[in-house]
């Protein structure tokens, strides 16, 4: 059981569409350099593989992928691009699913570590990623950095975008670092607006740090994004790898 909210069918059947962008080789080709020289001859494990946007392309590129995903109807759209054979995906959460085998690479893109929304469901997941990794093997996460520094006092919402046919902001509780990103994306040219919602468990740098150090990882290294650009106090974002020691 997780706390992760489930994606539905036509969330899936419209991911793709939403992240045209994000999925572009030309964005895609710093992440999936990075991943693969992490892998090197190994086997990589990508978990919340959803629709494959990373996965499928690394596997093109020749590293043997392993997915886990909780959304059957999020694999039943990767599945449209690639079959169990070439690209195994198991149903499950990420923080307790066990796939057979050891890994050198295990993968967490695009913030979807905050889809648990507990601590401790997170440092499980850290766990779970320690239980797949060979010794020497590496588990990456990427993760925004908590807005917070955005928010004034008494306000409770930050917005992450302001375009043509998309509006969305995120609220916060401060208490239990809980977000919430609200959405309103406006569907075909009649002035409609569709709204979505989805809860998130922000966590800081350091504290990830430390569900890695319960779980037996080393930092080996911190960025603030595929192309390696040094980490600071200002970056929005970071990617992260921790070593499983040898």
């Amino acid at each position: 059981m997780t706390s992760s909210e489930l994606w539905t069918r036509a969330t899936a059947d419209r991911y793709d569409a939403e992240e045209t962008e994000t999925s572009s080789a030309a964005v895609l080709e710093p992440t999936l350099a990075f991943l693969a020289e992490l892998a090197g001859d190994g086997r990589a494990l990508e978990f919340a593989i959803g629709t494959g946007r990373v996965g499928v392309p690394l596997r093109e590129r020749g590293v043997p992928v392993v997915g886990i995903e909780l959304s059957e109807h999020m694999t039943a759209v990767l599945r449209r691009k690639i079959d169990e054979s070439t690209l195994p995906v198991s149903i499950g959460d990420m923080a307790t699913t066990v796939v057979p085998g050891e890994f050198t690479l295990v993968y967490l893109v695009y913030n979807t570590i905050t889809n648990l929304l507990t601590q401790d469901e997170q440092v499980e997941c850290f766990r779970n990623a320690a239980r797949h990794l060979e010794p020497g093997g590496r588990f990456v996460i990427e993760l925004g950095v908590p807005p917070l520094r955005l928010l004034p006092p008494g306000q409770v919402a930050v917005p992450f975008d302001v375009s043509e046919r998309h509006l969305g902001f995120d609220t916060f509780d401060l208490v239990e670092q809980i977000l919430v990103s609200h959405h309103f994306t406006r569907d075909g040219d009649d002035g409609r607006y569709r709204r979505g919602s989805s809860r998130q468990r922000y966590a800081w740098p350091a504290e990830l740090d430390l569900m890695a150090r319960i779980a037996g990882l080393e930092l080996e290294r911190r960025v603030a994004d595929w192309d390696g650009v040094p980490f600071t106090e200002d970056s929005a974002k970071h990617i992260s790898v921790w070593r499983k020691p040898a």
